[in-house]
């Protein structure tokens, strides 16, 4: 019996091997690799624009000026917003000319944190929480409802590309479980947003993209009406009224 599962296991390891490379690169860590395309390449010019300038400038008054290279994780999110929601090459170079480092102390960090998008994304990029709490509450059902509703597969980007959809680990709203985020890439780095949309249901996800679709700002937060922010639905039933102050203020006396 043993044999032949360990067999049926290995002939679907060698079939999975087989397999042609898919045409859709995942992204973020999944991606710690570089193929040269027509829109990503080194050699492509690429530079802040005159605003982000500022910023840059204004980023680097945060650090010393000979630790310039802690300022890698903000200054890439700053390219990464600039550059439509996704870092090509030429950006993680031009990050690493102003924080005066060798380029692969850049690609390091890009390539770790799965807040950088190595490929590209749609204008919102919807990403679900995967984590034990949420998939728990759901999430599964909540990325199929996206997905199917799309027409996409996870960190594709839709036709029009306004929409993809990706996965993140814990975003630290367990107890508004179920939740996605909505990067908005839609107006650069001068009207990004990062918001959360907690105890969705398939449902009210769809809603939550036909309304981006028609340019709208759906409320951001908890979707649950009987909720206010992560208090309990219909209201508190405990901790009323004010608590009771300690009986003195010495609490070594006491």
């Amino acid at each position: 019996m043993l044999a032949r599962l360990a067999s049926k296991r290995l002939l679907e390891i060698r079939h999975a091997f087989r397999q042609p490379p898919q045409s859709t690169r995942s992204l973020s860590t999944a991606l710690n690799y570089h193929i040269d395309t027509p829109d990503n390449k080194s050699d492509a010019p690429w530079e802040f624009s005159a605003a982000n300038k500022s910023k840059v400038t204004e980023i680097l008054s945060h650090y010393p000026s000979n630790y310039k290279q802690s300022a890698v994780i903000p200054l890439l999110d700053l390219a990464q917003q600039q550059h439509g929601g996704w870092l090509p090459v030429s950006a993680m170079d031009a990050v690493a000319k102003v924080i005066e480092v060798a380029p692969i102390r850049v690609y390091e960090v890009a390539t770790f944190y799965s807040m950088f998008n190595r490929a590209k994304v749609g204008k919102y990029h919807l990403l679900v929480c995967g984590t034990t709490p949420c998939m728990i509450r759901g999430s599964r059902d909540i990325e199929d409802a996206l997905l199917k509703h799309l027409g996409v597969k996870r960190n594709e980007v839709t036709k029009d590309g306004l929409f993809s959809v990706g996965e993140m680990e814990c975003m630290g709203c367990c107890v508004n479980a179920p939740m996605i985020t909505v990067a908005d890439y839609s107006n650069g780095s001068e009207g990004y947003t990062y918001n959360y949309y907690e105890d969705v249901t398939p449902k009210r996800v769809v809603e939550i993209v036909e309304a981006l679709k028609r340019g709208e700002k759906p409320p951001r937060g908890t979707q649950n009406p009987e909720r206010i922010n992560c208090g309990p639905a219909g209201g508190n039933t405990t901790l009323l009224g004010e608590p009771k102050p300690p009986p003195c203020r010495d609490l070594d006396a006491c």
